[in-house]
């Protein structure tokens, strides 16, 4: 059974279509035409179009293969490389003191233990 991809918020849409032109501008600088394209992709020329027209069912796993196929694969890494958000809020963690209840001092030595636990 076919599942249906659900639709991305407008932002995502057009980040997608923007990332489909420039993939279909790289493979056309390459001088790459769609059929070449397709055979190394191993996909049709519809999906192919869809790809460059940023579609937002067609699999991350296509767009890396590529971006593989134009030499481009290694931007893919600079991707959430630098958490900044994710950064700011751990750091913001560490700077919130949690209360501690009071640990019993603990002996170095067995003789400070035995002094301890003595009556005097």
């Amino acid at each position: 059974m076919k599942t249906k991809t659900p639709r991305p918020f407008p932002s995502t849409e057009l980040q997608l279509k923007n990332f489909g032109q420039r993939l279909r501008e790289a493979r056309l600088r390459r001088g790459i035409s769609t059929i070449l394209f397709c055979e190394r992709m191993d996909v049709s020329r519809d999906t192919l179009n869809r790809l460059e027209k940023g579609d937002a069912s067609i699999s991350i796993g296509r767009y890396l293969r590529a971006l593989r196929i134009l030499g481009m694969d290694k931007d893919f890494d600079l991707v959430a490389a630098n958490d900044v958000i994710g950064q700011r809020l751990q750091d913001a963690k560490l700077l919130i003191r949690t209360p501690r209840g009071r640990k019993k001092k603990q002996a170095h030595n067995e003789k400070d233990a035995n002094l301890k636990s003595s009556p005097d």
